[in-house]
Parts: structure tokens; C-alpha cells; sequence
């Protein structure tokens, strides 16, 4: 994402180091915030980069995909669920981002070792917003992430038009099953579903998005799924490739709509299962494309 014309530049923080880390200089003025951060999820540190303060992150997940050359500047530390302790102590963190309940092992372990850790809990796109609004303020960029955060506003406000545009034409919105994992069937959480209502569709299974836990959002029985005859269905099993044919050859499934029209896709978790930048851009743009085609064709 480019800056806005006319912006004020931020301060970024000195290069420098083995990791490509801030190291200022014995007597120079430190910048406002942490100076070394560890990243144990994507979005912040693609928020980060965003925000051109990449030079502080000093770790990152190993999952991280966003931005690309992130994999090749920074040193991988954690997965999701485990982190190697050693080695982010190594490193020297004066701040570690995390994410969730499902980090909280992670944190406690940082923690009992003096290390400062935040962690957000971030599941719907205010909640989204708000962590980027943290993030930016922490790093001493309030005013150039208040002036992104806008700006992402706008987007979902165009597409918000665009959609009750068709609708005012008499175009109906698609109902979609979003499949965030296929064995078992687990509905997609708060954000997606939110960010798919912005985008023209109705999620099947709304009841479950509001539950924060895959576990929660689990559907024993796939005739549920069949039973509410979505129109399309989107999968994004968590970084497995998504099959449209398994999909489409499920037993009792060939006379879905979905399945009948060929409306199966795939959105990439990383563009829509990360609770950041990712999927209130990327993410919601690709829904948009999909529920528009959708609807100028069948609705």
C-alpha cells in the first residue's frame, strides 16, 4: 500500500544488525515505542512493514507469507502454537506481538523470562481496525495509521455501495458457505463472516461465526451444509490447497447450488484467515469479485 499524496513522512527506524534490526547507536535518541519486536503472527508484521517500521521487527512467525521478503529478512521463530523461547530470548525483544488465547502458553513462558509481550484478541473487523490503531500508536505512527485505517475504511465503504447498487436493481445476495477447514467441516469466524456480509453474501452460518474457537465452529453433520443450499462456497483450509472437486464429489452435495453452478472457490488463508491487513484488502476484494460475478449472473 503507497503512502497518501501529501502525507507526512514518519521517522523510520535506523538499520542496522545481523537481522536487519534497529541497534542505535550509543547516546542517540531512541524513537518512540519498542525498538525490537518479535512477531508471533503475521498481521502485525505485515502491518509493520506497512507502516515502514520493519526495521524493528527482529523474529517472526514461520508462517508468515506477508509481505514476501519478510521470510528473507527476518529470522523465523515460532509457529502458531509453539515458539522456540530460546532463540526469541537470543534476540533480545523488548516487545513481543502475539495473538489469541491459543498463544497464552507462549506469552506466560516470555513473560516469567521479563520479556513485555502484548497480545491482541482480535476477531471482528472493528476489533481488526483497533489492533492496527495499537500497533501504529506503539511505534509512533498514530497519525500515518489512522490516515491507512481511513483509507481501508473508504475501500469497504465503495464495495458496501457497489453491493446495494445491485441489490437496488433487483440482484439478490448469494447465500455462501466459507469452509475454513474440510475434515471436519469448520464455519468461518467472526471477521470473514462480517467482511463477507460487506462483500454481498450471507453467510450460511451465522450462528457460528460469533464463537472465537474452530472448535466451536465445527458442523458435525455435513447434510446441515447441504440443507441451507448455498449458493457458493468458499474454502480456506488453513494453508491446505482447497479441492473443488472433493467438494463437489461429497455424498448427497450434487445438488447444492454451489456445487450445480460450479460456484467453488478458494481464497488463500493467508489473504483471509489473517486478522490484519490481509483480509480487511486482499481478503474482502476477492470475496467481492466472487459475490459480484455471482450476482450479475444468477441474482
Amino acid at each position: 500500500m503507497s503512502a497518501a499524496p501529501g502525507r507526512p513522512k514518519q521517522a523510520r527506524a535506523p538499520s542496522g544488525g545481523s537481522e536487519g534490526h534497529a541497534v542505535p547507536s550509543v547516546g542517540a535518541p531512541l524513537l518512540p515505542g519498542p525498538q525490537r519486536i518479535v512477531c508471533l503472527t503475521e498481521e502485525t508484521t505485515e502491518w509493520l512493514y506497512l507502516l515502514g517500521q520493519e526495521a524493528r521487527i527482529v523474529g517472526i512467525s514461520g508462517y508468515t507469507v506477508r509481505p514476501r521478503r519478510a521470510r528473507d529478512e527476518k529470522p523465523k521463530v515460532s509457529a502458531f502454537l509453539n515458539a522456540k523461547i530460546d532463540k526469541i530470548l537470543d534476540l533480545r525483544p523488548d516487545c513481543v506481538f502475539g495473538f489469541s488465547d491459543l498463544q497464552a502458553d507462549i506469552a506466560a513462558a516470555l513473560i516469567r523470562a521479563g520479556v513485555q509481550v502484548t497480545v491482541f484478541n482480535q476477531r471482528s473487523v472493528e476489533e481488526i481496525f483497533s489492533m492496527l490503531f495499537q500497533v501504529a500508536a506503539m511505534v509512533g505512527c498514530a497519525d500515518d495509521g489512522m490516515a491507512r485505517i481511513a483509507a481501508m475504511r473508504q475501500r469497504l465503504d465503495a464495495i458496501r455501495a457497489e453491493v446495494a447498487a445491485l441489490e437496488a436493481s433487483g440482484k439478490r445476495r448469494p447465500k455462501v458457505f466459507f469452509e475454513e477447514w474440510d475434515e471436519p467441516h469448520i464455519s468461518g469466524i467472526r471477521w470473514v463472516s462480517e467482511l463477507l456480509g460487506i462483500a454481498g453474501g450471507d453467510d450460511v452460518f451465522p450462528e457460528l461465526a460469533v464463537q472465537s474457537l474452530g472448535k466451536h465452529r465445527i458442523i458435525a453433520d455435513g447434510a446441515e451444509i447441504v440443507a441451507r443450499a448455498p449458493d457458493i462456497v468458499i474454502g480456506s483450509w488453513c494453508g491446505k490447497k482447497f479441492r473443488a472437486e472433493k467438494v463437489a464429489a461429497r455424498p448427497g452435495w450434487q445438488d447444492v447450488p454451489a456445487v450445480r453452478n460450479g460456484q467453488l472457490f478458494e481464497i488463500k488463508s493467508a489473504d483471509i484467515l489473517q486478522p490484519g491487513p490481509a483480509a480487511l484488502t486482499d481478503g474482502v476484494a476477492q470475496m467481492h469479485r466472487i459475490v459480484k460475478a455471482w450476482m450479475v449472473a444468477h441474482g
